[in-house]
């Protein structure tokens, strides 16, 4: 019979405007100091208008890439949007983070997580402005 644990965490990143930030090392720490061995880590975040995902961490021209084609999807100050009360770049970002990620999950091996080689976490920053955003981590295992 398996003894299955779970624990909770909360990160908070201080953004810098739009782009993709990684934050790989503290939540890769964070899981190898658990303790545990086996088990999935979930990674969700609170808010609406930035998101998370997994994406290359190796060449940073392919996060530029990411913002460009975004940028052209979704162009701020589209005519389109009629919710522009909290600026034109508001809308855009909730369509982005529609379009992406609010959680994902990564198993635990060996007592570390299962990203492939290039593979990296990154909160996706939608807004201009900067912000504080908040990341629930819940890892489950033995």
């Amino acid at each position: 019979m398996l003894d299955m644990h779970q624990i909770n965490h909360k990160i908070s990143v201080k953004t810098n405007g739009r782009r993709l930030y990684d934050i790989t090392p503290q939540i890769m720490q964070w899981a190898a100091n658990s303790g545990m061995q086996t088990g999935m880590l979930n990674l969700y975040i609170q808010h609406t208008s930035a998101s998370i995902l997994i994406n290359e961490n190796y060449d940073p021209d392919v996060l530029v890439d990411m913002e460009s084609f975004f940028a052209r999807l979704v162009p701020d100050g589209d005519p389109l949007f009629i919710h522009t009360a909290e600026g034109v770049d508001d809308m855009p970002a909730h369509v982005r983070s529609a379009l992406t990620q609010t959680s994902i999950s990564i198993p635990l091996l060996n007592g570390k997580l299962a990203l492939g080689t290039w593979q990296g976490i990154f909160l996706y920053e939608h807004r201009l402005a900067s912000h504080t955003r908040q990341v629930l981590l819940h890892l489950i295992g033995e």
